[in-house]
């Protein structure tokens, strides 16, 4: 629990800016079988997504629209060996994020992908 902590408020003390708008980016094509985590939280709280570093340019990617009812990306930035994402339960709904590693901030093909379901109470 102390190293999710610790990795939050790096997160937000480093003050990454938010990814890229969904419609100015490449589009993702199919995603590849990935692990998926279920979430839960109440709303207001705030919900960090550490994924794994990869190097060679290929970077980590929001690959569908997610409801922006439901949780809002506040911040982004690289921890150590993790790429945090931080988003914001902003009201009361399910939603999934569901992320993609691409070669490139404008390739379009998946390398890999991990999906996590947030239920906001």
């Amino acid at each position: 629990m102390h190293r999710v902590l610790t990795i939050l408020f790096s997160a937000l003390a480093l003050g990454g800016g938010a990814a890229a708008a969904l419609a100015d980016s490449t589009p993702i094509g199919p995603l590849p079988t990935g692990p998926t985590a279920a979430i839960e939280v109440q709303r207001g709280e705030l919900v960090a997504l550490a994924l794994p570093h990869r190097n060679a340019g290929r970077v980590w990617r929001i690959a569908r629209p997610l409801n922006g009812n439901v949780v809002r990306q506040v911040s982004e930035a690289n921890v150590g060996s993790s790429v945090v994402l931080v988003f914001r339960a902003s009201g009361s709904g399910t939603t999934t994020i569901a992320m993609a590693l691409t070669k490139s901030d404008t390739a379009s093909k998946a390398l890999e992908s991990r999906r996590f379901r947030v239920r906001v109470r």
